[in-house]
């Protein structure tokens, strides 16, 4: 059955075409799975974005990829499941509210546990809706039936069985380590939220004297403070200059502790003096160091970054406040003797800003070598994962292979509660899925999980794990594919597929597509301190929807970060709009015409055959990039075949049938731009869904939606290459004379003489054949074509594969005229030249002036010598 909507309005205005539009394909369920027995599954889970406020354009660029993937498959006949869900961001969102309490005076422990994780759920509630907003502006073809968040109540079982199981498995313990710690939040943090900044520092050398009095021995460190919770000084066991001090004590200067001196193979003997303090308490190498030697750990800071009672006379004072008047007693007692300034990483809180503590604490780990081992093999299995680009693939692995265990515990009341209780008495520990019986007699562990540990679990327990008689986990579990950026591989990507192994032993996804970053226009990264962000909402409502999805999916490749720039944007509301003009050129050519009517069987043209074929090529090609995650090669392919093909070649070679008086050849015609319109929209649409379902529902035919209508297939019976080899020429020599016209300042409204010498009969006979086109485009006011023709001393030339192009100069130009014109014009490129010379021999104008400023005329001179340079020779060919 058809449906054809009437009106296509004259202006094309994205924020009016696409107005509407997502609720049309929502409330017609055309993105939900079916479960459709008699099609293959194919599943995306979205990586679900933090309830945290406005999407970045990072995330557009990760959505649309994964759009244009689903939409894809989804025409292409498959049952596709993209399933939508946010995160619950532990410390962003608590931090959020916490900032929100303040402005009201007040702060969670105002309100309590439960009445704070009320307002919390509030939060969710509404910038869930601000997010689903922005999907829905973007055009994602998510299914809402669906969706999921880490905290709802399948999704929190699905956490307590795995930390269950994995602590019954001898996987997950409670123990102390070095942390990374934020003073200002009070809480551990993961290494991805951590961010390391350039910090101007120093080296402050010290001399710590031996007990024996025989001498001392020098450390630096950059942080001077920590050293109040030293606990022995470490040497490399093979170098010679130490090896007769192993096992002898120092004197720690300030709290006149002995501590000793101890060899480790960690040590570098080739940096610095080639001896190191220990601190096992706030350093993880110093830790491991430790643990080697049985050392002593000392803290000697508080949570909040203060000094503690281990600090000695510095206790309460702030740790940097306390380095600097550690370093002044230090320099007084003769132990401090050199400050050396150094540039050095510093980690960061990505949420507070604050300088991150490497600090020991109680917490809860996963025992990561086994888990990573499995993830490991199953990259030599045939389950294993495709990493596209290939390379990312090597990145994963070495991270594996180099992990560490994994802190999973967070000083917050937003996220998942550990399932785990102490006995108000005993101490005795208990971990399960619900409270003991007695309960009462009970205390649960205060901390959450990392907000990681959750959404490691995202591909499957959004599909109904722990539940293995799930409907969706059986039919949608393993995914296909997953698309994020490499910012992430470690910290998401790894863990889900470590998870996925364990507890599905199957991997998560078929492929994970990895992109780069959005940067600006500098190649700069985004960032509130830049000023440089952009809202992509705000790209939507200037320029729509289609455009910025279009630039993000094609303007970079695979891998690639991808620069920002508002001219581009610009440039595919253009394609955008030369898309529309052409779409209404060809509707309101169509009259009446019905789907039923579409007829491809009569006798074609040239151009008929050639559009048809160059469409085959084009599907073919837009098929193999987008199975490939090319999608910037796929939307080339698409671009030009529309702007240069189509729209600027067929559309006016049509107008020669559909204005003229042969029936037959103006219904084919017309029948042609139907097909190669509605083909073509449906490869476009995965990239620009708004904009080719509103050309499509004004085409003739069949179906409710372009969403779910078939992906275009090469039919070879429209493949004719002799066809395709004929419209080349043509098009080669139209060119050909448009330049030379242009060149000599022709216009196309006058007629001129032209000479074609074909290379063989057959060519010759072709354009014999064509000869109308070369009359309509080239405005002849005779036309010759042949093998062998008499060619004019004085005449344009052109040569074209198959073709040589003449037109006399007699009629195309008066010479003498022509001369004069352009010796006034040499005249006029000389004095620029030399007008550029003479300033750019100035000293003080190319000392002064600012550096672009003098390279701009530099660029104009080479610009107008090059004019002068055309203009001479074509004065000599004259002349001549």
């Amino acid at each position: 059955m058809e449906n054809k909507e009437v009106s296509m309005p004259p202006k094309y205005d994205p924020n009016e075409v696409e107005k509407g539009r997502y609720d049309y394909w929502v409330n017609g369920k055309f993105f939900e799975a079916k479960d459709d027995e008699s099609k293959d599954p194919f599943t995306v889970v979205i990586p679900p974005p933090n309830v945290t406020g406005k999407l970045h354009l990072g995330h557009a660029w990760d959505t649309t990829l994964q759009d244009i993937i689903t939409r894809y498959k989804r025409m292409q006949g498959y049952d596709v499941l993209w399933l939508p869900g946010m995160d619950h961001a532990g410390i962003a969102t608590q931090a959020k509210v916490e900032a929100k309490l303040k402005e009201e005076g007040k702060n969670r422990y105002d309100l309590g546990r439960e009445k704070f994780i009320e307002q919390v759920w509030d939060w969710k509630e509404e910038y869930a809706s601000f997010i689903r907003k922005q999907w829905e502006k973007l055009g994602l073809g998510l299914d809402y039936s669906r969706e999921r968040f880490t905290l709802d109540e399948g999704l929190s079982n699905a956490v307590r069985e795995v930390f269950v199981s994995l602590y019954e498995k001898g996987l997950i313990y409670r123990g102390q380590y070095i942390i990374n710690w934020d003073p200002a939040t009070q809480t551990a943090l993961s290494d991805i939220e951590v961010i390391y900044k350039e910090v101007q520092g120093a080296f402050y050398h010290m001399k710590y004297p031996l007990k024996d009095g025989s001498g001392h021995i020098e450390i630096a460190t950059t942080r001077p403070e920590t050293m109040l919770g030293d606990t022995a000084v470490a040497v490399h066991p093979e170098d010679e200059r130490y090896k007769h001090l192993i096992g002898k004590k120092v004197i720690l200067p300030i709290t006149e502790r002995e501590i000793e001196i101890v060899a480790d193979d960690y040590v570098d003997m080739e940096f610095g003096s080639g001896a190191v303090k220990i601190t096992p308490a706030h350093d993880p190498n110093d830790f491991e160091i430790g643990n080697r030697h049985d050392l002593e750990r000392i803290l000697v800071m508080n949570e909040d970054g203060t000094m503690n009672e281990n600090a000695m006379k510095y206790q309460g004072m702030d740790r940097f406040d306390c380095r600097k008047q550690l370093v002044e007693d230090l320099q007084d007692e003769g132990v401090l003797f050199n400050i050396e300034e150094h540039t050095h990483s510093v980690g960061h809180s990505e949420r507070s800003g604050a300088v991150v503590e490497p600090y020991l604490s109680t917490q809860w780990f996963v025992h990561m070598e086994p888990l990573a081992k499995g993830a490991i093999d199953l990259q030599e299995t045939e389950d294993k994962v495709n990493f596209v680009p290939g390379r990312f693939e090597k990145t994963y692995l070495n991270w594996m292979e180099n992990i560490r265990d994994w802190c999973i515990s967070r000083q917050l009341w937003w996220g998942h509660r550990i399932p785990a209780w102490y006995h108000k008495e005993t101490g005795e520990v208990y971990v399960g899925k619900e409270a003991p019986e007695d309960s009462e007699n009970w205390e649960q562990d205060e901390d959450v999980l990392d907000t990681w540990f959750s959404s490691a679990l995202w591909p499957f327990s959004t599909l109904g794990w722990p539940d293995e008689n799930n409907k969706d986990l059986n039919r949608y579990f393993p995914t296909d594919a997953l698309v994020t950026g490499y910012d992430i591989i470690f910290f998401w990507v790894s863990r889900m597929i470590f998870q996925s192994k364990q507890f599905m032993n199957r991997r998560p996804f078929k492929d994970v597509l990895i992109h780069g970053l959005v940067r600006d226009a500098e190649g700069r990264k985004m960032s509130k301190s830049l000023g440089n962000g952009v809202d992509p909402m705000d790209v939507v409502e200037k320029y729509g929807a289609d455009s910025l999805r279009y630039f993000l999916a094609t303007g970079s490749s695979p891998g690639q970060d991808l620069r920002f720039h508002w001219e581009k944007i610009e440039a595919t509301w253009n394609f955008a709009n030369k898309i529309w003009n052409a779409s209404r050129f060809v509707l309101m050519n169509l009259e009446d015409m019905k789907y039923e009517d579409v007829d491809l069987t009569g006798e074609k043209s040239v151009a008929d055959q050639w559009i048809l074929t160059r469409l085959n090529e084009t599907i073919e090609q837009v098929t193999r990039h987008i199975d490939k995650y090319d999608f910037g090669e796929a939307g080339r392919h698409l671009y030009n075949f529309i702007w240069d093909e189509f729209c600027d070649w067929y559309i006016e070679m049509a107008k020669l049938p559909l204005y003229g008086e042969d029936e037959q050849a103006k219904h084919t015609t017309k029948s042609v731009l139907v097909y190669v319109l509605d083909q073509t929209m449906r490869m476009l649409h995965p990239f620009m869904p708004f904009i080719t379902e509103e050309i499509w529902q004004h085409l003739p035919h069949e179906g409710e939606s372009i969403t779910i209508a078939d992906w275009p297939s090469v039919n070879s019976e429209f493949t004719n290459q002799q066809a395709s080899s004929e419209m080349k020429l043509l098009v080669d020599i139209i060119r050909s004379i448009r330049n030379i016209r242009a060149e000599v300042n022709t216009p196309m409204s006058k007629e001129i003489q032209m000479l074609i010498k074909a290379s063989d009969e057959d060519i010759m006979e072709g354009l014999q054949k064509n000869r109308h086109y070369l009359e309509r485009f080239c405005n002849p006011s005779d036309l010759t074509i042949h093998t062998d023709v008499d060619v004019p001393e004085k005449a344009m030339s052109s040569v074209v594969t198959g073709a040589e192009v003449y037109l006399p100069l007699e009629g195309l130009i008066n010479i003498e005229e022509e001369i004069d014109r352009l010796k006034k014009e040499w005249e006029k490129w000389n004095s620029e030249v030399e007008r550029v010379e003479k300033k750019l021999a100035n000293e003080k104008f190319v000392q002064n002036a600012p550096v672009d400023i003098v390279e701009q005329e530099r660029e104009k001179g080479r610009d107008y010598k090059e004019k002068r340079e055309k203009v001479e020779q074509r004065l000599k060919d004259l002349q001549s």
